[in-house]
């Protein structure tokens, strides 16, 4: 038996055989405009029957292959290996529903004072829905290293029945070629996007960053105080109309008191 893999990388795209006990086909699937990280079928798997010929000793849930099925299918993770626009989509629209119904309310009536500034409500809200998508995006990138991890090892490491007895064993030949194969060809990929959306994220809160801190730095310039009404006037904070009306006592007369 053997393990086919057709690869892009030929110029027909022509299979090339690894020897192995189980037949798994692994193929990389190329479209003009999208990009697809492809994965194996797992038909020998679905009994969850470990490999007869390995002898494999470690519980059928801490297999790496196992474990990268199981990632594969859970969410979040499973957006990650998908397509590239259903992946974009589902992040974008889950910051935009966490922006609109979460970070929007508590920016526009969370705030102890009138926002003199429309933009802000609007930045907060932005920057708390990317930050949350910052946050899954770390998440699926962890749990995918470190399944990544445990498929180019040469040893699983395993426990039998507790955190005790913790175990190693070394892969055989098939299982490592077989793995690291896997790991290659659909964690490394995965891998790669999510870095490349980290870096698009923290861009965008960087740009949020400088344009709220512009905006703090506008309004400080324009609380100076004027000269009228005897210069204790800030227009938006404070004028000496609305402190005769809170503290009459302390003018004389109703009247400021000269300087």
């Amino acid at each position: 038996m053997a393990i086919s893999v057709a690869t892009p990388f030929s110029p027909n795209h022509q299979p090339f055989c690894f020897p192995s006990s189980s037949t798994q086909f692994l193929k990389i699937h190329h479209f003009h405009n999208q990009r697809f990280i492809p994965r194996i079928p797992f038909s020998s798997f679905r009994n969850n029957n470990p490999l007869p010929e390995t002898e494999c000793p470690v519980p059928l849930d801490q297999q790496p292959v196992n474990e990268f099925k199981a990632l594969s299918d859970s969410f979040p993770f499973s957006w990650a290996s998908g397509d590239l626009v259903e992946y974009c989509s589902r992040l974008f629209a889950t910051g935009l529903a966490f922006a609109l119904f979460v970070g929007l309310p508590v920016n526009l009536f969370g705030s102890a004072g009138p926002i003199p500034e429309p933009l802000k409500p609007f930045l907060g809200a932005v920057s708390g829905g990317l930050i949350v998508v910052t946050l899954s995006v770390v998440r699926m990138y962890l749990g995918w290293a470190y399944v990544g991890n445990r498929l180019l090892s040469a040893t699983v490491e395993y426990e039998e029945t507790g955190w005790y007895d913790g175990q190693i064993w070394v892969k055989t030949p098939e299982v490592l070629a077989r793995d690291r194969l896997l790991g290659s060809f659909s964690v490394k990929p995965v891998l790669s996007r999510l870095k490349n959306t980290l870096v698009v994220l923290a861009t965008s809160l960087l740009v949020c960053v400088v344009v709220f801190v512009n905006i703090e730095n506008g309004q400080t310039d324009s609380y100076i105080p004027s000269e009228e009404a005897g210069g204790r006037s800030v227009p938006g904070v404070y004028d000496d109309e609305s402190a005769r009306s809170f503290e009459p006592d302390a003018f004389c007369g109703g009247e400021p008191a000269d300087p």
